[in-house]
């Protein structure tokens, strides 16, 4: 049994990325499990210099281990290769040559989780007219690739998993995800892609991650079962969490200075006021009283945040020191 840490170098963590890292230590540490450290470094245009060794100093101070070197997804080009080798013998990848301003003008409006559904522009011209996409490629048009995800009168379009948060989860592959891209026009190869190949390969089987990635895990579960055909794998045990917001209402974002670690720690705010803070988060103390992560093991349980799985919006200073 293994958990996982899977930030993203894009800046430093703040206090709801701790919350979140946190709910996935104690997940796995309270049952013996293994954890890993990955760092999501594939989307290179996004990662800045240094930040993943801020993530591993954050973590330490916040006393927060993991098993093994970090593994970077950077490093790990080859596999993804590979896998993209396997969907397109399956017979599961198409070009497409649409723009995302072709993709927003052909879409209906979503709401949510901003998704917005594929139109399948591209799947009908090539069933429609397959001479003019090899015309296309041929001509060098820039291109991205997508994942043909089954349709409802072929049968099998939904997907359905247990949340230990958020309870029975259902969506249809095809009205609820859409064809999605598997490797981007400028040769980047999907979050999708990437996240499920990794999880195969380090043999994690405890995520947690926020409530914003449910539909996400539709759509890895099902690629999860393309790449693993011929020697199926269990599926990971899942629990989302409930999205943390800033005082004005809106989600947290690296960007916002004022509660990532480094501010906090110029502050003088301590370890244990963060992780007490994020275990309040957590629903597993009734006030946000400084505590350590093993402090917490013993009585953890998904149990109070089922029942009150609602988005929680901080103040801009939640520490009174």
């Amino acid at each position: 049994m293994t958990g996982r840490f899977a930030p993203t170098p894009s800046g430093r963590m703040h206090i709801g990325n701790v919350y979140a890292m946190l709910g996935a230590w104690l997940s796995a540490r309270s049952r013996g499990e293994r954890m890993v450290l990955r760092i999501e470094d594939i989307d290179r245009p996004r990662v800045l210099p240094d930040a993943d060794r801020w993530i591993m100093d954050d973590l330490a101070w916040l006393g927060m281990d993991w098993d093994g070197d970090p593994v970077y997804q950077s490093d790990r080009l080859d596999r993804y290769e590979e896998a993209l080798a396997a969907l397109r013998e399956a017979g599961v990848i198409y070009p497409c040559f649409c723009s995302r301003a072709d993709i927003r003008a052909a879409s209906a409006p979503n709401e949510g989780d901003g998704f917005v559904l594929y139109p399948g522009t591209c799947r009908r011209l090539l069933r429609s007219n397959p001479d003019e996409v090899r015309a296309r490629l041929a001509a060098g048009r820039q291109h991205s690739l997508r994942l043909a995800v089954p349709q409802p009168e072929e049968g099998d379009s939904a997907v359905t998993f247990d949340d230990r948060v958020f309870g029975p989860q259902s969506f249809d592959l095809a009205r609820d995800l859409g064809d999605t891209v598997i490797r981007r026009a400028d040769s980047l190869f999907s979050y999708q892609l990437a996240v499920t190949v990794d999880d195969l390969d380090m043999g994690v089987t405890d995520i947690v991650r926020g409530r914003d990635l449910l539909r996400s895990t539709a759509l890895q579960l099902h690629i999860r079962e393309l790449l693993s055909d011929r020697e199926p794998v269990p599926a990971p045990a899942f629990a989302h969490l409930p999205l943390i917001d800033n005082a004005a209402g809106k989600r947290l974002a690296k960007r916002e200075r004022s509660l990532d670690m480094g501010a906090l720690k110029a502050r003088g705010v301590t370890p244990q006021q963060v992780i007490g803070y994020c275990a309040w988060l957590l629903r597993l103390v009734d006030e946000p009283v400084p505590c350590t992560p093993s402090d917490l093991l013993p009585n953890f349980s998904w149990s109070p945040l089922a029942a009150n799985p609602q988005d929680r919006a901080i103040p801009d200073n939640p520490f009174a020191l």
